[in-house]
């Protein structure tokens, strides 16, 4: 009765539907559970008929394959599907591999214990199990993955009394905690945090959001200012979000969350734009998983929306100038909330940029951003002020970089003789003629000691610190002043010598 053509037939529509829409929330794999050999090689056909380029002849191409034991004896139409160890061995590292197009499996036994692919997400059941076996099996869905929130058991036989008699035993060997959640459980979690994002865009209207792709990325500035202008708004919309995407990986393809699906794209395109972080900046790991989830609906959400500049308004500008013309623009953005994250992003970016030359000059600029930022935050100054404050700092990194050509040094002379100096008043003393001698010195003297693995061994680092003591002692520099100056130099060092060891 399981294996009757008319009842395959109809799994396999319901089953590509299902997954297609499984796609559309989440990236990942499926697998597919079946009574015998025979009905696995039939489900398999009637899937191909309905999506016929799922189908490669190849191991190493295709969407969907049955991974089974066989011999010569079987029947003919099932030699294709029968392989040898080594051959299942690559279909198994094809299927491991997220960015491997080979999504869905079918198995009789196969892979149902001790089979290890956290990218699994989905697992279709159609085929009786019970105890042990039926944990093992739906344990294969439930890997921790990147940004998946749990695995999915589509259960075409029923095998709930089963199940509860699994965790059953489970609880009772020792096993704690909830192992599976009903789906109308995650529809209403889902339900709650859809209504905690769109209370965060009370009095904002997205509706342009089901328009072209221009109309979408012109929506992102004015959506962006509505979260920034409330208290604590980024931080909000952030975790909100974070907790409606993994509720709703959860419930699609239910209905409910079919018919929110735009909705979350629009919640979670804001939440990327607001949530990529500069070039270098450092979040944590969830900040990672959901920073830019676009995959909701491949028709609703493009690349274009994580393009902070572009969110803007503004041409994407060359972040090593930050020309007068680019700050001016950014000076007369009407979203001024707006404006001063976009500076601060821009600013971050190139603070991490000068501090793998210069680590002195990157630690004082990164104090003062900190300092702008944290009055902003804590209301002290409006954002029209800070944003004048931010466009002074972004000036004063220019002017920063054109201090080697009053001084005539090279870039790395100048980092050192920004180590040597540190704005010491009794340092100062010496003059700029000899900082800059000090500073020629130690450069010469420190890259014909520095090798590829110097960090590593301290007897190097130590011949180092004896040499750059020396120098600063030949020069007169201050002896009070030579210990703080010698762990400077050095730190200036370490981030200069992966360069020049290449070099």
């Amino acid at each position: 009765m399981v294996g009757a053509d008319h009842r395959v037939a109809l799994i396999a529509k319901d089953l590509v539907d299902h997954f297609e829409r499984r796609l559309e929330a989440m990236e990942g794999k499926a697998m597919v559970v079946c009574m015998s050999r025979r009905i696995c090689v039939e489900l398999y056909d009637a899937i191909v008929r309905l999506r016929p380029d799922w189908h490669r002849d190849g191991d190493d191409q295709g969407t969907i394959k049955i991974v089974m034991t066989g011999s010569a004896s079987d029947p003919t139409d099932w030699q294709p599907h029968i392989r040898n160890k080594a051959r299942r061995q690559e279909l198994a590292a094809r299927f491991k591999d997220p960015s491997d197009p080979f999504r869905l499996v079918i198995v009789r036994d196969m892979w149902l214990t001790g089979f290890d692919a956290p990218c699994l997400h989905t697992m279709y059941v159609d085929k009786p199990m019970r105890g042990h076996g039926l944990m093992q099996a739906i344990a294969r869905v439930n890997r921790v993955f990147k940004d998946k929130p749990g695995g999915l058991v589509v259960d075409f036989l029923g095998l709930a009394e089963e199940l509860r008699d699994a965790l059953a035993t489970y609880a009772e060997s020792g096993g704690a905690g909830e192992t599976a959640v009903d789906q109308e459980q995650a529809v209403a979690v889902m339900t709650e945090k859809y209504e905690v994002c769109c209370d965060l865009f009370y009095g904002f209207n997205w509706s342009k959001w089901a328009g072209s792709p221009q109309e979408r990325l012109s929506l992102l500035p004015a959506a962006q200012e509505h979260i920034l202008t409330q208290d604590d708004g980024k931080a909000r919309l952030l975790e909100a979000v974070t907790l409606l995407s993994q509720a709703f990986a959860l419930a699609v393809p239910h209905d409910k969350a079919i018919a929110i699906r735009d909705d979350v794209a629009f919640f979670q395109a804001v939440r990327a734009v607001l949530a990529k972080g500069a070039p270098g900046e450092q979040r944590d790991a969830e900040d990672l998983d959901y920073a830019i989830r676009q995959i909701v609906s491949r028709a609703i959400v493009s690349d274009e929306v994580v393009d902070i500049f572009a969110a803007a308004g503004l041409k994407k500008p060359d972040i090593s100038i930050l020309s007068d013309e680019f700050l001016a623009e950014v000076r007369d953005m009407p979203p001024k909330n707006l404006a001063v994250e976009l500076l601060r992003k821009l600013l971050i970016g190139e603070i991490k940029a000068r501090g793998r030359r210069n680590v002195v000059q990157a630690r004082s600029f990164a104090e003062m951003l900190e300092e702008a930022i944290r009055r902003y935050q804590n209301r002290a100054v409006e954002s029209a002020q800070v944003i004048e404050e931010l466009i002074a700092l972004a000036e004063e990194m220019r002017e920063a970089s054109r201090r080697g050509e009053k001084l005539h040094l090279t870039e790395d002379e100048v980092a050192f003789y920004d180590a040597l100096e540190v704005n010491d008043s009794a340092v100062k003393v010496l003059g700029d003629d000899t900082l800059k001698a000090i500073a020629r010195e130690l450069v010469q003297t420190v890259r014909n000691s520095v090798t590829i693995d110097w960090m590593m061994r301290e007897n190097v680092r130590a011949k180092i610190r004896v040499m750059v003591k020396r120098i600063l002692r030949k020069y007169g520099y201050p002896p009070d002043k030579q210990a703080k100056a010698t762990q400077t130099v050095l730190e200036q060092a370490e981030v200069l010598c992966s360069e020049w060891a290449v070099a």
